[in-house]
């Protein structure tokens, strides 16, 4: 998934082409949720590989554990994998549409 493919382009007061906001949804607790410690040398975008088959769906479980600013993630953090993703994208789509 393309995460900026719904988000808005624009133009700066400089004629610069850019990116308008982002948003992401919340996401709430669900019973299809799985709970991860992570190890030494886990990323999001891996662990977004790993669970879901798609890399760029980092920002999932960047958003649902409350993660800002860094892809590493210290080993031993508990962390939780959402389970029903065409939900959270659609969400996702419809904020940002």
């Amino acid at each position: 998934m393309d995460r900026y493919r719904n988000t808005s382009i624009k133009k700066d007061k400089d004629g610069k082409v850019v990116y308008g906001t982002t948003y992401y949804p919340p996401i709430p607790l669900d019973n299809t949720d799985r709970l991860y410690t992570t190890t030494i040398g886990d990323r999001l975008d891996n662990l977004a590989f790993t669970f879901y088959d798609d890399s760029s769906l980092w920002w999932i479980l960047s958003t649902a554990n409350g993660i800002q600013g860094k892809m590493v993630l210290e080993p031993g953090t508990l962390i939780r994998i959402p389970g029903n993703i065409s939900n959270i994208i659609q969400k996702f789509r419809n904020a940002n549409g």
